[in-house]
């Protein structure tokens, strides 16, 4: 429990992107989200209306932009429009997942940078400051302007209390891509400052595709020549470090060569797990012990006979980032610095 800010003074909302995750934090800042209707026309547009005051207050405003991405997107920019044409005195953004982040450069002249294109849509819309998690590539804070501060958070560290109580032996982080070493890198720092003999290993995949793009082949097949490993995971533990976590293919192609390379045990932590096209049953039939992830997006649900229920796999574990963006939430309103949330929350 973190004391509350001054509430009198601050609004929490909501959109449908992740309910439940936004009232664990206003359960941690020791206040309720405000009270807004997100609903949709027969059409399907979006219907935003705020119930509450905010004239003079500032707003924070809680929504993942994950899937279905447009649909928490587009909430997403009404509810800050709206909350600016009531005359909110500053309306900040947590995102925990930032949709569009994969698309952060242009591979051709023919290619959106769309991720740069939701930051001006954003800031068009009347965003002040945006706190995002784990973003894809961290120049997406350079997208918006001066006027709009960003955040990103690393919220690793709150997986390290997990990761102690499986005892890994002689652990290796093990990056999937080149892209991911610096990233895996400063996981392995952590673990060393909390006292794990941690080493680092690299994968490269010779015939890897752009992450979300179709392969004409069957991307769980692996060809032991299709992959080369930068460092030693032999009679080691492996954990798999990744920012995200979609289809499953990554990290079970990455599983099936560690796991001949000689690895003991392989684990993956993923920040954002969106578990799509087959990621569930892809990763149950896997050599993954467990696959670690934080609860930026709800897992999915299933309808049946009308009833919704939670999609689960006995080897897939979310922790929970509310204590960490309540805090953030509350330093910002109180203007604290954030620096303790980017050096010292993994150490609470």
């Amino acid at each position: 429990y973190i004391p509350p800010s001054d509430t009198s003074k601050m609004k929490v909302f909501s959109g449908n992107g992740n309910w439940h995750l936004a009232n664990e934090i206003s359960m941690h800042l020791g206040t309720t989200l405000g009270r807004a209707t997100v609903k949709r026309f027969a059409d399907g547009e979006v219907s935003v209306n705020i119930h509450d005051n905010v004239r003079g207050k500032d707003v924070f405003v809680i929504q993942p932009v994950g899937p279905p991405v447009n649909e928490n997107l587009m909430e997403l920019l009404l509810m800050i429009s709206t909350l600016r044409r009531a005359s909110a005195r500053k309306i900040t953004a947590v995102i925990p997942y930032f949709g569009y982040s994969r698309q952060s450069n242009r591979e051709d002249g023919k290619t959106p940078i769309a991720a740069a294109d939701v930051a001006k849509m954003l800031s068009v819309a009347g965003a002040d400051r945006i706190v995002a998690i784990d973003l894809h590539n961290a120049q997406i804070a350079g997208f918006f302007g001066p006027e709009t501060p960003v955040d990103n958070l690393d919220v690793s560290g709150i997986a390290i209390p997990y990761f102690e109580t499986k005892f890994l032996q002689k652990p290796v982080i093990v990056s999937p891509d080149a892209n991911g070493a610096a990233r895996a890198k400063s996981f392995r720092d952590k673990l060393i400052h909390h006292g794990m003999d941690a080493s680092l290993a690299v994968l490269l995949d010779h015939n890897q595709t752009k992450r979300g793009e179709a392969k004409e082949e069957d991307d769980d097949y692996v060809d032991a020549n299709d992959m080369e490993l930068v460092g030693d995971v032999r009679g080691r533990d492996c954990v798999i470090f990744d920012d995200m976590v979609d289809s499953g293919k990554s990290i079970t192609r990455c599983t099936k060569k560690l796991k001949q390379l000689g690895a003991k045990r392989v684990f993956a932590f993923a920040t954002h797990g969106l578990f799509l096209s087959g990621a569930y049953d892809r990763i149950e039939k896997s050599d993954l012990i467990e696959v670690v992830c934080v609860n930026t997006i709800p897992l999915q649900t299933t309808q049946v006979a009308g009833v919704s229920s939670w999609t689960y796999s006995s080897k897939i574990h979310q922790l929970s980032v509310a204590a960490l963006l309540a805090e953030a939430i509350r330093r910002i309103q109180n203007k604290q610095s954030l620096s303790y949330l980017f050096d010292n929350h993994d150490s609470k």
